[in-house]
């Protein structure tokens, strides 16, 4: 199975804003869209990159939030559009919240009411207490568990928290029985290991208790977002295996600094050999990147003038 990674697009519409919706932590964002994000991120590279999903042998699509800047509802509706042409459709299309989702407090209400189908769990994994993260979709041998990191912070701050109750879901989900020949496959917003992590402003302030979890349970792979960087990092598992924790740079960001260029990855799990490993493995893993020149999605490596399909 091939599963396509992206992160943090920011997709962008004021279509209807109003100057008083400006009068909470929003201003601060607004700067930061004059200043930075306004010119750097580009809602046409994510159109793009939905065509090379479209074009390309890919299963199932995870995105690890920040899918708004502002958490306006008509920014919720623009980036549906997009979301809505990938030909997977939304029940092979998981899409988890940011913090830029939640930058006030509605924004949670929105993204709940208008993502819904890319973040509705299988219907065997519908938790007792009514509670959806975090959502798991179970598609042959890949498990994917999808946490919500976001919610409405300080001004000035970005940090996110799982919280006591959805780390126990999280724990009974990776220890599962259903799950025992699964590719457990973790998707979270925020980057749970690293320095990065440890940010009193931006990092995840419940990433002890996570990483206590999979220390017990175990899990295959752990993607996030948030820090719009390719990042490797590392979390213990059971018995002194080591969980992979990846990052991924923003899938829309067009300036010149091309460690942060728009791109995503594409990991090839692969079932288990006879006689082998219980759980299917990771037997690879590439990146599509945007080349601007083009105007789209190319491998990694690809030298100018050629091209790979992915």
């Amino acid at each position: 199975m091939r599963v396509a990674h992206c992160s943090d697009l920011h997709l962008l519409s004021l279509n209807g804003a109003r100057a008083l919706d400006f009068a909470n932590k929003r201003w601060i964002g607004g700067l930061n869209l004059i200043a930075n994000r306004g010119r750097h991120y580009h809602a046409e590279v994510f159109e793009a990159m939905v065509a090379d999903f479209n074009r390309s042998a890919i299963d199932q699509v995870i995105v690890t939030g920040d899918i708004t800047n502002l958490a306006f509802e008509e920014e919720f509706r623009f980036a549906r559009r997009f979301f809505d042409a990938i030909e997977l459709g939304p029940a092979n299309v998981t899409v988890l919240p940011g913090n830029h989702d939640a930058y006030v407090a509605r924004g949670a209400e929105y993204f709940a009411a208008h993502f819904d189908a890319y973040h509705q769990p299988d219907p065997d994994w519908v938790w007792p207490d009514g509670e959806r993260w975090p959502v798991v979709r179970l598609r042959d041998e890949v498990a994917v568990i999808a946490l919500s990191t976001s919610l409405a912070t300080p001004w000035f701050t970005a940090w996110g928290r799982i919280g006591e109750g959805q780390l126990e879901r999280l724990r009974a989900a990776l220890s599962d029985p259903r799950l025992a020949h699964c590719f457990r496959l973790v998707a979270i917003h925020h980057p749970p290991a690293g320095t990065r992590a440890r940010s009193i402003v931006r990092g995840l302030r419940d990433r002890a208790d996570f990483a206590a979890v999979l220390a017990e349970t175990g899990a295959e792979l752990v993607i996030h977002g948030h820090e719009h960087l390719d990042l490797y990092e590392e979390l213990p598992g059971p018995d002194g295996a080591l969980i992979a924790v990846r990052g991924i740079q923003s899938g829309t960001y067009e300036a010149g600094n091309l460690t942060r260029r728009a791109r995503y990855r594409i990991y090839d799990v692969a079932p288990p050999a006879p006689g082998g490993a219980v759980r299917p493995t990771l037997s690879g893993d590439l990146c599509r990147i945007w080349d601007p020149s083009r105007a789209r999605f190319v491998a990694e490596d690809t030298p100018s003038g050629e091209d790979m399909a992915a």
